[in-house]
């Protein structure tokens, strides 16, 4: 079976790989369901920070991809997330090339619809790109997208965590402010939004740099070949150079994008429909539908990873667990398939997972037995310890009896040499009688 994580998620197998963390399909043994684990990779204290600031976005809305719950295991930590099986717009483009206008404006009205729930959060996302936006596995049937990845999106006034002259994002979707140096704005966002839309409709990376040239020398250039003139006015309103030109929310381009969808032909009947495949794979061996295979019951599925206990939800031992059974050789990851024409993905290698342990000094034997605490007199005494001295005093070993100390070196003395003269004059009385 797979590594059991902070006594609750099962990392099954890797589906992808982000910047500072890794992707796994991880079977959640509490909420018994399979979900998406991101584990941070990097241990360095820039890479947590954002690591622990995209954990805590969390946006509730259909067509976003938020983290839900999050661990801590050892050194590793990771955030989970419901799992999306049908692959990014990127897979999309990668199986059918240009997609028909009329499927562009459902992706993009629901991409906008999650971008201003995003933006309504007050959070600027400032990664808005092909893959990025995932879609669920709907077949034929009306797709369903999920914008993900906040690993660099940032709240409105946050700080940022990067130097003022450093641009955060991937290049080819920087909006023309961003390479100024302007601080991270709602705008951006749309900027990326055009950009995407214009990726769908012609099938390839549209080149940034050639369209701000193209829209600051003729203003709204034509609408490219294939793209009806209604919809590339919201595109192209999305794609001015000057964010003072472009829609002022997200909410306002699914406005323009409604009433554009009106004005744009019904698909032709032969017009081939387009489906979005599982983009995962199956289970690898092991692992069933409804988890790992082997398993009943809520005790044996929460297994712990080599405590000999079962685990609870949140990650302690459980007490009466069973033994865990000797874990399994290292498997091959089964081709997966990635559409009709994608290639599977790259193996990546297993996380390790070490376990550091620290050794308690030995303790010292005792010189003896401990002596055994006296009764007190009876008679008066000083009374009990006020309050604040019993909660400053510290503990101290029980009483031994001690001897009682004679008088001072400084009264001795004088009393011997006063005696040693009264003897002498006695013994000189004797002698002259």
């Amino acid at each position: 079976m797979g590594e059991v994580f902070a006594g609750r998620y099962e990392l099954v197998d890797p589906i992808g790989r982000g910047g500072v963390g890794a992707v796994w399909r991880s079977w959640d043994h509490r909420r018994r369901r399979y979900v998406a684990a991101k584990v941070l990779q990097q241990s360095d204290a820039h890479a947590l920070l954002r690591f622990v600031r995209e954990q805590a976005m969390r946006i509730d809305h259909p067509h976003v991809l938020a983290p839900a719950s999050w661990a801590a295991d050892d050194d590793k930590v990771l955030f989970t997330m419901d799992l999306v099986r049908g692959g990014s717009l990127a897979h999309l483009i990668g199986d059918y090339g240009p997609l028909p206008p009329r499927f562009v404006c459902v992706l993009l009205d629901q991409l906008l619809a999650g971008l201003a729930a995003v933006h309504a959060e007050g959070v600027i996302h400032r990664d808005i790109k092909p893959a990025n936006v995932l879609l669920e596995a709907t077949g034929t049937r009306t797709p369903h997208v999920r914008l993900s990845d906040f690993g660099i999106a940032m709240r409105k006034g946050d700080a940022r965590l990067t130097e003022a002259d450093f641009v955060v994002g991937t290049p080819g979707y920087f909006a023309p402010e961003q390479m100024s140096g302007d601080e991270p704005d709602f705008s951006a966002d749309l900027y990326a939004v055009g950009l995407v839309a214009l990726y769908l409709l012609s099938g390839r990376k549209p080149d940034a740099q050639a369209i701000v040239q193209r829209f600051e020398a003729d203003g709204m250039p034509p609408a490219p070949v294939g793209v009806p003139a209604p919809l590339w006015q919201v595109v192209g309103t999305l794609l001015q150079p000057d964010p003072r030109v472009r829609f002022r929310t997200a909410t306002g381009a699914r406005k323009a994008l409604a009433a554009a969808v009106e004005l744009i032909p019904e698909p032709g009947p032969d017009e081939e429909p387009v489906e979005v495949f599982d983009q995962i794979g199956p289970l690898p061996p092991g692992f069933g539908p409804d988890g790992p295979e082997g398993l009943e019951g809520p005790e044996g599925a929460a297994r712990s990873d080599g405590s000999g206990r079962a685990g609870r939800s949140d990650g302690s031992p459980a007490p009466g667990g069973g033994a865990v059974p000797a874990p399994a050789q290292p498997r091959p990851r089964p081709p997966q398939p990635r559409g009709r024409h994608a290639a599977p993905l790259p193996a990546h290698e297993p996380l390790t997972h070490t376990r550091t342990q620290v050794e308690a000094p030995a303790a010292r034997p005792l010189a003896g037995p401990l002596p055994q605490p006296q009764a007190p007199e009876p008679g008066p005494g000083p009374g009990p310890v006020p309050a604040s001295a019993a909660d400053t005093a510290s503990v101290q070993s029980p009483a031994v009896p001690r001897p009682r100390p004679g008088p001072p070196a400084k009264v001795v003395i004088p009393v011997l040499v006063l005696a040693a003269l009264c003897f002498a004059v006695g013994i000189t009385a004797l002698v002259l009688s």
